[in-house]
């Protein structure tokens, strides 16, 4: 009887190892890393009018209830009167955040004038550098290019 269990035991493990293979496959390559790292510069996305309201509505709520330190029962109160205000209402904050959403295309306008002009540079230098060494290539080249000419006749 034992020699029938251990028989039937490989197959159970083969059978969970191709499993294990097939969920292996879905997994990224081994040549990606991960993310690219984020530049510092690069300016922050503009709140939306709702976290502009948070930001106003935190400080009164913290003022009401001193004794309440959670962040939860905080936005969910936010939550409950964004809800219950009107569009009226609500047009101050809309009006702030597309104010800080004209300013953060201006930022990004000139952040990325910056990074192009950046690349440019970098590949400038790059070419330059390739150009000087075909120039010297070149010159080597003609000293050799004489000899080979003899070594063909």
């Amino acid at each position: 009887m034992k020699g029938a269990k251990s028989r039937s035991e490989p197959k159970k493990a083969e059978s969970k190892l191709s499993v294990k293979k097939g969920g292996a496959s879905t997994k990224a390559p081994a040549g990606r890393k991960g993310k690219a790292a984020k530049d510092p510069n690069k300016p922050k996305r503009p709140a939306s009018a709702f976290f502009v309201f948070m930001e106003e509505f935190r400080k009164q709520f913290n003022k009401d209830h001193p004794e309440n330190k959670s962040v939860s029962a905080v936005g969910k109160a936010a939550g409950a009167k964004w809800k219950s205000m009107s569009e009226a209402e609500k047009a101050p904050y809309v009006a702030k955040a597309e104010k800080r959403k004209v300013d953060y295309e201006k930022n990004m306008k000139a952040y990325n004038k910056k990074q192009a002009e950046g690349a440019n540079a970098a590949e400038d230098e790059v070419e330059s550098e390739k150009s000087m060494s075909e120039v010297n290539d070149d010159d080597e080249g003609d000293e050799d290019g004489s000899e080979e000419e003899d070594d063909d006749e």
